[in-house]
């Protein structure tokens, strides 16, 4: 627009100076008049100076103006704003800090770093690659202090954003341990670095720890295997509780921390092969333990199987002496039950006794009333004809028992029953005869 502004100027000078001469060749130019001259001239004027007086304020960028009269402003959104013939220097809202390998593109990276060597806290060396963005100040006053302390992007991003993450990458290095950091805490080391970024780094102090790894508690003979040594990185706290924390030009200049990513750590050499070792060493022990816990499985399980076959003979065993024990005890039941039976019969056999005593006493007595009575033997038949009858309705009047109780005598075939009814018919038969 200022060289159309220029060469518009130059037209409306050379109308107004070559008018006569133009006029006295041809009256084509007669038309042309001062006035027409200087509004040309006017118009290349106001497009010459309009860019000083406005300007396009685009996307992604704000600017530090500078006015005439020394006064300072900066303009944070984009659009067509106001100049006032101000010089104006723009900053890109985003600066990306990353660490470039040779063979890697930088294109639009207005820092690179070469790979940042680490040292962990337990002797490891590393170096670590990561990518960084950072927001500028979105208050004026601080991107205003900012630009004039640093005047360009580039001294902002070479002289404190590089220095500042390569130092607190380095310093994040020794509050991590090697081992830890590949055994999971990869995320805590992008956060640490991330939060000490933003808010300054942290004070610390650094603790060591041996700790003894004896044997397998299963094992029979315990003893040392090995003793590690173990650090700590503790964080210094103020009176109120605090972190204390040692501030950076990042943080002090309010200069946004928007990403940090951790593209890479890698580990030295050696690390390395001793991991692997550790690795091999690590599997052949597991191995071995599980070998042991499969011996100690198979003679848990033949243990186990050996009680199942003795319950399972003990139980066995019991039914057996169960199955005797009810024997004996039928036996001794069945020898009491004998045992009361004999007595009975005993006292049958008693009663039998009595009942034949009985009988030959009374056949005695009769006898003896006979032969004192002088009878005749036609008497005497006459007399036990008589006897007999009546033994015989005697017989007819007994009542025999409801409930009968049989037995053997074992001697002449005779039922206990037979033998207590025998007695009764005796009995019987005795008193009727007494009565006569």
């Amino acid at each position: 627009m200022i060289v159309l502004g220029i060469i518009i100027v130059l037209a409306g000078l050379a109308m107004l100076f070559l008018k006569p001469i133009l006029v006295s060749k041809s009256q084509t130019f007669s038309k042309l008049t001062s006035r027409f001259s200087l509004g040309v001239i006017g118009s290349g004027v106001v497009m010459i100076i309009m860019p000083f007086l406005f300007f396009w304020a685009e996307p992604g960028y704000q600017y530090f103006v500078v006015y005439p009269n020394g006064g300072k402003d900066a303009v944070m959104s984009e659009g067509i704003k106001w100049r006032g013939f101000a010089k104006i220097i723009p900053w890109q809202k985003y600066i990306d800090v990353k660490v470039v390998s040779k063979g890697e593109k930088n294109d639009d990276i207005e820092g690179v770093m070469n790979p940042i060597p680490i040292r962990f806290i337990d002797q490891v060396t590393a170096s670590a690659k990561l990518s960084t963005r950072f927001q500028l100040p979105t208050d004026k006053e601080s991107f205003i202090e900012m630009a004039i302390e640093f005047r360009s992007l580039q001294n902002l991003a070479n002289n404190t954003l590089i220095p500042t993450v390569r130092e607190v990458v380095s310093n994040t290095g020794y509050m991590f341990a090697a081992q830890d950091y590949i055994s999971g805490s990869a995320s805590d080391f992008r956060v640490a670095i991330e939060d000490q970024l933003k808010d300054g780094a942290y004070s610390v102090e650094k603790l060591e720890y041996r700790d003894t790894i004896v044997s397998s508690i299963e094992d029979s003979s315990r003893e040392i295997k090995e003793i590690q040594t173990r650090y700590e990185v503790k964080k210094r706290k103020d009176e109120n509780g605090k972190f204390i924390r040692i501030p950076h030009d990042i943080n002090e200049n309010n200069i946004i921390v928007a990403q940090v990513i951790v593209d890479d750590v890698i580990l030295e050499a050696v690390f390395k092969k001793r991991l692997e070792a550790q690795r091999d060493e690590s599997a052949k022990r597991q191995l071995e333990q599980q070998k042991i816990k499969t011996a100690k499985d198979a003679q848990a399980r033949i243990v186990a199987e050996g009680e199942r076959d003795k319950a399972a003979e003990r139980v066995a065993q019991e039914k057996e002496q169960v199955k005797a024990l009810i024997s004996i005890e039928t036996k001794l039941k069945q020898e009491e039950t004998n045992k009361r039976l004999a007595a009975i019969a005993l006292e049958t056999e008693k009663l039998k006794s009595a009942a034949k005593k009985v009988a030959a006493d009374a056949e005695s007595y009769q006898n003896a009333k006979l032969v004192s009575a002088g009878l005749t033997p036609q008497e005497r038949a006459q007399i036990e004809k008589e006897i007999a009858i009546g033994v015989a309705k005697e017989i007819a009047k007994v009542k025999f028992p409801d409930v009968m109780i049989t037995g053997n005598d074992g001697k002449n075939g005779k039922t206990p029953l037979e033998s207590l009814i025998g007695a009764a018919m005796a009995n019987q038969l005795m008193d009727t005869k007494l009565k006569k």
